[in-house]
């Protein structure tokens, strides 16, 4: 297993449970996966109770949606609680096909793997769109990995791209924050789900047009608003209520001093920050030659077309409904696992309900 974050603990307590000899290789050096780096008001989307890893339920929090930090912790005590066997900090640098088995490549040597999972998800390869001028912009441009507190922009001119739900929640972080102004800029109005739905709702949206998609109906289901829609936490709540979740559209190029949109209108900042997305951290498995030109590998469910020994596992929908989720990766582990135990004849997997 590659990636000990929510997505390879989840699988880890499922290959626990088929009697497989199994490893974690983790890169980093405490539990907790990209929830350890995330800004400090980072929150779930769902309550606790509708955010756990199978087996055990994440515990309750005083508040409405549990924070980073909260997670964090419920991580550190699932790993301990199973006896999970995580190697860090161990980075792994290459997969490569080696005869009968798959050679994981490491800073501290190779491993032999009958089969491998990659559970490293997309925190650590954040997406920078090319737009003409940004090499010139002499401000500070920050990704959504590197924003932490409002505190560090106080007194600045900010400009925030993207319609999605970081770029809404560090709007709301930024937009009470005295002597700071914020502009958002997106590509196209935004939308917010009614206040009413939350992560679960939206999970249940993406297991409904999996199961279509499945039965070979491409429409699927499109719920309330469709997975693109901005869930609305009680920060982005206040800010739309205060009215300053407004956005402008999307420039079209930067200057040295801001941003400028095609109709000669420009405006000056002193900071952007790009909460424009990720894309999968598949490096490691870039000497197995499987990658399309979007950056995904071809899968069969869980398991690469091109090599079946690799199982994917927590990367989002293409992997598996909501696998980038707490809730969603304990499925698509699940069915990783299943698999990999009727292939080496190992004990079956039977879902499992988290118990209190």
């Amino acid at each position: 297993m590659i990636g000990g974050g929510q997505a390879g603990l989840a699988a880890g307590f499922y290959l626990r449970r088929t009697g497989l000899d199994f490893v974690i290789l983790d890169a980093q050096d405490d539990p907790g996966g990209a929830w350890l780096h995330g800004w400090e008001s980072l929150r779930l989307f769902s309550p606790a109770q509708h955010s756990s890893l199978p087996g055990w339920p994440m515990p309750a929090t005083g508040t409405e949606y549990p924070s980073a930090i909260h997670v964090v912790d419920y991580l550190t005590a699932y790993e301990k609680r199973y006896e999970l066997p995580v190697h860090r900090p161990v980075q792994v640098e290459g997969v490569h096909r080696g005869g009968a088995r798959l050679r994981v490549d490491t800073g501290q040597g190779s491993w032999l793997a009958k089969r491998v999972i990659s559970a490293t998800g997309t925190w650590w390869q954040p997406y920078l769109p090319h737009y003409p001028g940004r090499a010139a912009f002499q401000g500070r441009q920050l990704h959504t990995v590197e924003y932490r507190t409002p505190d560090e922009l106080r007194g600045r001119r900010v400009v925030i791209v993207g319609g999605g739900n970081s770029a809404a929640q560090i709007l709301a972080d930024l937009s009470g924050l005295l002597g700071t102004h914020v502009t958002w800029v997106t590509r196209r109005p935004p939308r917010l789900l009614p206040d009413h739905v939350d992560g679960r709702a939206l999970f249940d949206i993406a297991t409904r047009r999996r199961a279509a998609l499945l039965n070979g109906d491409g429409s699927g289901d499109g719920g309330v608003a469709g997975l693109g829609d901005i869930v609305a936490v009680r920060p982005v709540r206040a800010a739309r209520d205060r009215g300053v979740l407004k956005a402008r559209p999307l420039f079209g190029h930067l200057t040295k001093t801001g941003v400028g949109w095609p109709d000669g209108a420009h405006l000056d900042c002193d900071v952007i920050i790009w909460c424009t997305g990720f894309r999968p951290a598949l490096r490691h498995l870039a000497p197995l030659r499987l990658g399309d030109r979007q950056g995904h590998i071809p899968v069969a469910a869980t398991r690469a077309i091109g090599e079946p020994r690799l199982h994917l596992v927590g990367y989002g929908d293409w992997t598996g409904p909501a696998s980038a989720t707490l809730i969603g990766a304990g499925m698509n582990a699940r069915d990783a696992v299943d698999v990999i135990a009727r292939d080496l004849g190992a004990r079956p997997v039977h879902r499992v309900r988290a118990a209190g």
